[in-house]
């Protein structure tokens, strides 16, 4: 069984930038779509970006584009989510998520699609 691991979250102010990893528990595993996800207090879990090993292609949603930026290592089993500009409205639980059967399906709207995931890493915004 795949375990993607998170790290890299924590507390910031308004404005600042957090840069979290993920990647799956052996590093063995590659996927072919990795995709972020949160989940603020009381809200359900909402897809924030996704990105397509090969070609490198990256999706996020409207409220983080031009602040959060996707990238992989030159293996594709490690991405990286650049946080920057942070709001308090990013505050929650950041997951990491793959497993997608098809390429069609890596998609941060795809919340469902996704098979593999980890158990989260907190980022907290103060204003």
């Amino acid at each position: 069984q795949v375990q993607m691991v998170e790290s890299g979250g924590g507390s910031v102010q308004a404005g600042g930038s957090l840069r979290l990893s993920c990647a799956d528990s052996t590093y063995r595993y590659r996927s072919n779509c990795v995709g972020w996800f949160r989940q603020a207090p009381g809200k359900e879990r909402e897809g924030v970006a996704t990105i397509l090993i090969s070609p490198g292609r990256t999706s996020y949603v409207d409220s983080v584009k031009g602040r959060f930026t996707l990238s992989q290592d030159n293996t594709g089993k490690a991405v990286y989510l650049q946080m920057d500009s942070l709001r308090p409205e990013d505050t929650g639980m950041y997951y990491c998520a793959a497993g997608v059967y098809s390429d069609s399906e890596c998609s941060p709207a795809r919340i469902e699609s996704f098979r593999y995931w980890g158990q989260g890493t907190q980022v907290t915004v103060s204003s």
